[in-house]
């Protein structure tokens, strides 16, 4: 076990094997946990990012997440993607600024933008949904819809380097496909 904990330290990722994850009050539990773990068992680095450096959240089920960095700290370029839990967390954080130009930012450059539940609210509020098939917690289907997005009720769809789903439970199909628009196809152990 020590040799893994040795290899692991001296093989620093690049900051483009990194990907975003937004961070806030009321968060999904499930919707951040399950794919920080998954892209960090695929090799990459998962920085949880909200408000404030250091700041911990609560999550819906009372699951604790504390930021690695603030939103203003992180730059697009660096990063791979960016994944938007639900919860209530995104309709708090979408009326922030700094988000919004971030998820601009993943969009100019073609980076995966990845967003569950009622995570295309951040999305639909940075105006990149448009002309896009999406998919999302059946309570936001009108808000997609008058955003310009072709809604389709299916556990993950994929639009280029857009991927959305619906719910916890679709969080299997979910990763499956943040891994392959990054690049890194689900493989069996």
């Amino acid at each position: 076990m020590q040799l893994v904990r040795e290899q692991t330290r001296a093989k620093a990722l690049p900051m483009t094997a990194s990907v975003l994850i937004l961070n806030g009050d009321d968060y999904e539990d499930l919707e951040l946990h399950y794919p920080r773990l998954r892209l960090i068992e695929a090799g990459f680095q998962a920085m949880v990012i909200g408000a404030a450096a250091s700041a911990q959240h609560r999550g819906k089920h009372g699951y604790p997440s504390r930021n690695d960095a603030a939103i203003t700290e992180v730059n697009a370029d660096d990063f791979a993607g960016i994944v938007l839990p639900g919860g209530w967390m995104p309709d708090k954080l979408r009326r922030d600024a700094r988000v919004l130009e971030l998820v601009r930012a993943f969009e100019r450059s073609s980076k995966l933008i990845a967003s569950i539940c009622h995570g295309p609210w951040i999305a639909i509020s940075a105006g990149v949904v448009r002309g896009k098939a999406y998919t999302g917690s059946l309570g936001i289907k009108d808000d997609l819809v008058n955003a310009g997005a072709r809604f389709v009720d299916a556990s993950v769809v994929i639009d280029g380097h857009h991927v959305s789903s619906r719910k916890p439970d679709d969080l299997p199909d979910f990763m499956a496909a943040c891994l392959r628009v990054l690049g890194k196809p689900l493989t069996s152990r």
